[in-house]
């Protein structure tokens, strides 16, 4: 776990804040006032990611960014479950504590799923939802290519090969020798910003192999996450009427584009899709001036008239 006071070279400058509400401390950022804007980061990030989204957006809204149990500033507890589910609990204490209303959402990697699963349990809490090279699991039965076509990709592929011939648990539980390899194999373009404090800040969450299990357990929990059961056809089609808007980096290696824009079609037929040429999985290190631009645009657009 990363000193609650680590800034990385000023690099992540944002007060620390704590809750043990989910049995474990758990950290977010919370900057701003307003409106709040829950930001989700995914595998093997942590709010770090967000670094440069924080401050512009924070100029008009509360910013929330919390580190998932496992990663960043967040404890690892080893007698927890790292699945889908308890993410999503996690997060579900965090904002009953905050008493957060009128949520944006913002999504990423395995954000989709805990976000898209804490916005259908929790539908008067959300307003309106922005991805970005994820998806939102739609209620089983899924279609009977989503399950093919994600293996298709380069990660799950190694993934796959890794859980065959046993190097995966050794690569993800020393993440914090490995942590740049295994993003740039997800697809992580800028690699313009990488220095010494960019390493440091993404390898520290996991300087043992205990801190690395929640990364772990990530790829592990894909097949038992899409049965996850979040809400029938009701509260599915009450999520779909909430505003919502896709930023897709079109080099993701790790979540094919064509599968998360197919279903985020099908979810949210009328809403906005920009696709990204040059930016990769991880779009935030990518382009994060052009993301804030849309977030800030989708907002003011999806607003009532007159607010």
């Amino acid at each position: 776990m990363i000193p609650a006071e680590e800034n990385f070279d000023n690099t992540f400058p944002f007060t620390p804040h704590f809750t043990t509400k989910p049995g474990f401390r758990m950290h977010y950022v919370d900057e701003g006032a307003g409106e709040p804007i829950v930001c989700l980061h995914g595998e093997p990030t942590w709010g770090y990611l967000y670094r440069k989204f924080i401050p512009p957006l924070a100029a008009t809204h509360r910013v929330i960014v919390p580190d998932h149990m496992g990663f960043g500033k967040s404890e690892t507890p080893q007698d927890r479950e790292y699945t889908l589910r308890t993410h999503v609990e996690n997060l579900e204490l965090l904002i009953e504590e905050l008493d957060l209303e009128h949520i944006t959402l913002v999504l990423h990697d395995w954000g989709g799923p805990i976000g898209g699963a804490f916005a259908v349990r929790n539908l008067e809490r959300v307003k309106r939802l922005f991805l970005m090279n994820t998806i939102i699991l739609p209620p089983p039965p899924l279609r009977d290519d989503f399950a093919p076509r994600l293996a298709a990709s380069r990660w799950f592929q190694w993934v796959a090969k890794g859980q065959e011939e046993g190097f995966l648990q050794e690569v993800l539980g020393n993440l914090g020798s490995t942590v740049l390899s295994v993003m740039k194999f997800g697809g992580f373009e800028n690699t313009a910003a990488v220095d010494d404090a960019w390493v440091r800040a993404y390898s520290a969450p996991f300087s043992t192999k205990a801190e690395c299990v929640g990364a772990m357990a990530f790829p592990l929990d894909v097949i038992k996450a899409m049965t996850f059961q979040v809400g029938g056809s009701r509260e599915f089609d009450a999520l779909k009427r909430k505003p919502a808007m896709l930023a897709e980096g079109m080099r993701d290696h790790a979540l094919p584009p064509d599968v998360a824009i197919d279903l985020f079609k099908e979810m949210f037929p009328h809403a906005a899709v920009i696709e990204l040429p040059h930016a990769g999985h991880f779009c935030q290190e990518d382009e994060p001036q052009t993301l804030v631009a849309l977030i800030q645009q989708f907002i003011h657009a999806s607003e009532p008239i007159g607010s």
